[in-house]
């Protein structure tokens, strides 16, 4: 049986709502020192991704970063994985889909994220070490 994403992502998750302002989001990015987050409403429910790349973009085409709403910039195709995947699963989509993070949800609710780094992190200490 392999390692589950549960033992390795990241939790709590902060998320933002699709009505905020990319310039909260990019303060919230630079204070946490994350490159993105989910954008979820508010019970939970995943409705996109917001990147560092999207912020970027936003400034290049000129516009203000308090003008501009997360729900106008995240991607909304957003590849969610669940609570009790294997791990193998999670790295499947980070190939397939060329993504760096992806929400972890639980029956639909959002409840903390996996970057590769903890994949990768997961997978080294899977065959030396044994948490009880």
């Amino acid at each position: 049986m392999g390692m589950k994403v549960n033992q390795v992502m990241s939790r709590p998750v902060v998320a933002t709502t699709p009505r905020a302002s990319v310039r909260d989001i990019t303060s919230q990015l630079v204070r946490a020192g994350i490159s993105g987050m989910p954008v979820a409403e508010r019970e939970g429910k995943v409705v996109g991704v917001i990147t560092e790349y999207d912020i970027v973009k936003v400034i290049l085409d000129g516009k203000q970063l308090e003008d501009v709403k997360a729900e106008d910039i995240m991607e909304k195709a957003t590849v969610t994985v669940d609570v009790s995947a294997d791990i193998n699963e999670a790295l499947k989509i980070f190939k397939e889909k060329h993504i760096i993070r992806v929400p972890v949800t639980d029956n639909g609710k959002l409840v903390g994220i996996l970057s590769r780094t903890d994949a990768l992190r997961g997978i080294l200490e899977e065959p030396e070490f044994l948490i009880f």
